[in-house]
This record gives structure tokens, sequence and C-alpha cells, in this order.
């Protein structure tokens, strides 16, 4: 079958992506179609192949700020002739889920979420966003809405990436879905050498909603315990400035800086709200218990008392707690890393094989 893979923009290399990468393993003769691709910061198992770019890419900063052209890209990506292929799969966030589908051909979406900024985090976004963004969130809310909704009818299955975004799936587009877990690079982090471990540590993108307000607020009160705050985003500099002296700050940290921070950890602090979150299995494959919230994503991923501990609510108060938990629970090392290893590459693999239609082939890859 003729196979197009299609991801809303390729500026960067985050969960979505790294799905991306294995459907292009998967499908090494696809193409890909996507909104915008800053070919310098993605992994060439992508861009070996052939990439299709819509008119977005050309319009001024289209690749560097392309989500600024939203509203553009229905039209952008209905612009694509995708007539000549059986089986299109979308890595979707965005809307490229709605591209108009061939006669015949058969159309899977992964979906990571529905869109976070136009449905359950409206709100949130709203308030944080500047003046420009704000008129332009109220201008365009209900025409992306509405698009949204009927794009949903172009997909003929849909495949969500925890049982949190497939009830967000049934409760938005209507729609039931399969549950395939992304893939998480569980081999590289469990080879990590376990140091000393001397301190918490906190990892992602310092953005308000994953909440590493209450993690640095949290360890100002413990100055006997070390914070490692690991990551960038909007929050970095305010963050710095709030902080604690028993804080300290890891900025943009590489893969291998990651493994290494993670061996060395006595937990993970991770006090958002995600609809899987990759950082937790990272760390659970690194020995890292995990001090999470019962909720979204980490609650399918960590094992309150056998993997991690959970928080009972999003406070400076709740976090204290669980982490006075974590301190005075042994966690068995064979358990954190037999739990990471459900949502192995692997397993992706094999489980993604099973919701692809029947006589649909693959490239023999397995980790």
């Amino acid at each position: 079958m003729r196979t197009a893979l299609l991801h809303y923009w390729l500026t960067s290399m985050r969960g979505g992506e790294m799905v991306l990468v294995q459907f292009c393993r998967l499908f090494p003769d696809a193409d890909i179609y996507t909104h915008a691709l800053i070919p310098e910061k993605i992994d060439d198992i992508i861009t070996r192949h052939p990439v299709h770019e819509s008119c977005v890419a050309r319009m001024p900063f289209g690749r560097s700020h392309c989500q600024k052209y939203l509203p553009l890209m229905p039209f952008a990506q209905s612009r694509w002739d995708l007539s000549e292929y059986d089986l299109l799969i979308s890595s979707e966030s965005g809307p490229v889920k709605g591209v108009k589908k061939p006669s015949g051909c058969f159309h899977i979406c992964y979906c990571h979420t529905p869109m976070r900024y136009l449905w359950d985090m409206y709100e949130e976004y709203y308030k944080n966003s500047g003046i420009g963004a704000k008129l332009a969130m109220r201008s365009f809310k209900n025409y992306l809405r509405r698009y949204d909704l009927k794009s949903a009818e172009c997909v003929d299955r849909f495949v969500a990436n925890s049982r949190f975004v497939a009830d967000r799936i049934k409760r938005i587009y209507g729609r039931e879905s399969d549950v395939v877990y992304p893939p998480v690079d569980t081999n590289y982090f469990r080879q990590a050498q376990d140091a000393e471990r001397k301190y918490f540590l906190m990892v992602g993108a310092l953005v308000s909603y994953k909440r590493p307000d209450l993690a640095v607020d949290a360890f100002a009160r413990m100055q006997n315990e070390t914070l490692i705050v690991a990551g960038s985003g909007g929050m970095f500099d305010e963050l710095q400035k709030r902080a604690s002296s028993n804080v300290k700050f890891v900025k943009s940290p590489s893969k291998e800086k990651l493994r290494e921070l993670y061996a060395g950890a006595k937990a993970l602090i991770f006090p958002g709200i995600e609809d899987f979150g990759i950082i937790p299995v990272e760390a659970q494959a690194a020995g890292t218990p995990v001090v999470a919230m019962g909720e979204g994503g980490t609650a399918e991923t960590v094992i309150d008392k056998v993997t991690g501990v959970y928080m009972r609510e999003q406070s400076v108060t709740a976090l204290l707690e669980a982490v006075e938990s974590v301190k005075s629970t042994d966690f068995d090392l064979s358990s954190l890393r037999s739990n990471a290893e459900k949502f192995s590459t692997a397993s992706f693999l094999a489980n993604f094989r099973k919701v692809l239609p029947q006589g649909v082939v693959t490239e023999n890859v397995t980790e």
C-alpha cells in the first residue's frame, strides 16, 4: 500500500516527533506531509524521507513561528494532492487529520490529544498569552473548534496515546479509539550507571501548566534537600529569580545529560497533568521513582507506592507530603524498570502493528 505520513509541523524533536520516527522506520518508503520543516532540528530518520511542506512554510516566519498560522492550516493542507495513496497515518495534535482523503484510502490518526488550546486548556492558554495572541484566540476559537470537529470525520480509526486521551477523544469527537502508548527509549536510560542519589529532579518544559512553580516553592521549604530543574521554556528566568539557594538549574540538557541526572536523583518531581508523559517513564527506566499527580498519563505510567507516590492535589503542601513519603519508601529497582518496559519502543511497534488494516506490510523492525 502506498503510504503517506502526516504531521502537524516538524520544528523540534519532542514526543510527537519521536512517534513519527517509528512510523518512518515501519514505512521507509512513505512520503511525509507537514506544514513546516526545520531540517537541522529534526532526526535524519525523518528527513531522509521525501517531505512536502504546505504554503505555511513560505509565509513570513512560517517555519520558525508556524503555530501563528494555525487558522490558515486547513486551507494550506487542502492543496496537498494525496490521490495516489492507499494509507494515511497522521501523527496529530493539530489540524492535519482533516486532510481530504482519496476514495478507497484508509486514514489512521495517532492522536496525541485533541488540541488543548482549543478545548480543555483553552482558559489556561488564554490567561498566559499576550494581547495579540488573546485577540487571535477569541477571533478564531469558534471557527477552529468547528473545523476540528469536522476534521474528525475524515479519520477511519483513532489511536490514542493513553486512556486519558482516549476519554478526551470520546468526549470531544464522539469517537472510540484504540490505545497504543508512545515509544520510550527505555534501553538507553536503563543503561544509566546508578550514581549516589543526592538530589531531587524536575525535567521538562518550564511552562505554567506543568507547574514547575510548585516544585521550586516546595523546595524553598526544604533547605536540607537539593532540587535540580532541567529544561527550558517561558518560565525559566522567572523560576530562577524566585528559587532558593538549594534549587539548581540546567538549561536545555542533552539526552546524555538527562541520563546522568536521572541516575543521580532520589526521585523525579512531576507535578503537572500530562496527556501521557514520557519523562516519568524515562526516570523509572533509570531506577528513579516519581512524585506525580495520579491523574492524566501518570495515572497509567506510575504505580502508587510501587514506582512512585501520587500527590493528592496540585499544591505545595501535597508535594511536600509526597516527597516525605518517597523518602521513607524502599522502592524495588526491578519493579521500576519492569514497569518502564511496558512503554518501550518494542512494545509500541508491536501494538501499533495490531491497529493497522489487514494486509498492510511494514518493515521488520522490533526495537
